[in-house]
């Protein structure tokens, strides 16, 4: 196992040295920076040195970019975590129902369904659902992440976290004004990833019941719920935990278009305004920040699942 993740942690090294690379890259792209006065080595040298002290420059205001990453960091990985949540809770259940029942009717519609949920844009959902649940029914807010009514302190930055210690009485109103504000932005983030996870889950679980030790358990005369909880779940999660990984990923790139669209306050949205101001400070400091946060996960889903499953770590060794 030290081996297996000695190697993830070199591979995660190198990635994230090659996309400084281009963040510094992105700097010299302005000819008035001091960056691209530089050598190219030299400055590149430099340039690790300050990231390496979190200082990513100031944007074209003369704000420090680290402040606002303090602010729209925290906002984009609430949104992630909650979205990455609800596709689990709905994903891991269908599937292994969809996985249980293949070739049967159910195993059609649920296919089927997934099918038309993953080919929708997410754009087009995210629209459609503001048109439906904001606009007609008038159930949902349409955008931002609470009420200006009311004053949040920016305590951790996760407005859940913060509304529920703010003090006084309109603590349960501002707490249930960020909840409104998350059921949107949070169903159409997930729509992706629980699709993929229900697919996921849908094959390793079939595979699962073709075992001879499903047969065996249920000539012992187990219920159907002893085996889906004593056997299935616990030998079909831990083979697909990395590719969950991607999916949560995933879910970082599919952010940009939800926080334009819902007006939320984070990373993607806060990128998307860097561009439109060809501020090339604040772009790199987000590609850099994303980009190790998506490497990140996914080093953490192969080590999680090598550690939950022995067969990874045996195949990499056999492989070597």
């Amino acid at each position: 196992m030290f081996l297996y993740s000695l190697r993830r942690l070199n591979l995660f090294i190198i990635t994230l040295l090659i996309l400084t690379l281009v963040g510094y890259s992105l700097l010299r792209l302005d000819p008035n920076s001091h960056w691209a006065m530089q050598p190219f080595g030299a400055g590149w040298l430099h340039y690790l040195g300050e990231l390496l002290h979190l200082n990513f420059g100031v944007n074209k205001a003369g704000v420090p970019i680290i402040t606002e990453l303090r602010a729209v960091f925290p906002a984009t990985l609430e949104l992630v975590l909650i979205a990455f949540l609800i596709s689990l809770l709905i994903g891991i259940p269908i599937g292994t129902l969809a996985g249980m029942r293949q070739g049967k009717w159910v195993d059609t519609i649920i296919s089927f369904t997934s099918m038309s949920g993953y080919s929708a844009p997410i754009f087009w959902v995210a629209l459609l659902m503001i048109m439906v649940f904001s606009l007609h029914y008038q159930v949902f807010p349409v955008a931002g992440r609470y009420d200006l009514l009311y004053e949040i302190d920016h305590v951790t930055g996760f407005a859940l976290v913060d509304a529920f210690l703010m003090q006084g009485p309109q603590r349960a109103h501002a707490l249930q004004s960020v909840i409104d504000h998350l059921i949107l932005p949070c169903i159409v983030l997930a729509l992706a990833p629980t699709t993929q996870v229900i697919g996921l889950m849908r094959s390793s679980v079939s595979e699962v019941m073709s075992k001879n030790y499903i047969r065996a358990a249920r000539i012992k005369g187990l219920s159907t719920r002893e085996i889906v909880m004593q056997h299935v779940l616990r030998n079909a999660i831990p083979p697909i935990i990395p590719k969950i990984g991607v999916q949560l990923s995933s879910m970082l790139t599919l952010t940009i278009v939800t926080e334009s669209i819902f007006n939320w306050p984070g990373i993607g949205r806060w990128l998307l305004d860097a561009l439109s101001n060809q501020d090339y400070v604040s772009i790199q400091a987000g590609v850099i920040v994303v980009a190790t946060l998506v490497l990140t996960a996914n080093i953490l889903s192969d080590l999680i699942g090598a550690m939950i499953n022995p067969l990874v770590r045996k195949e990499w060794y056999a492989n070597r």
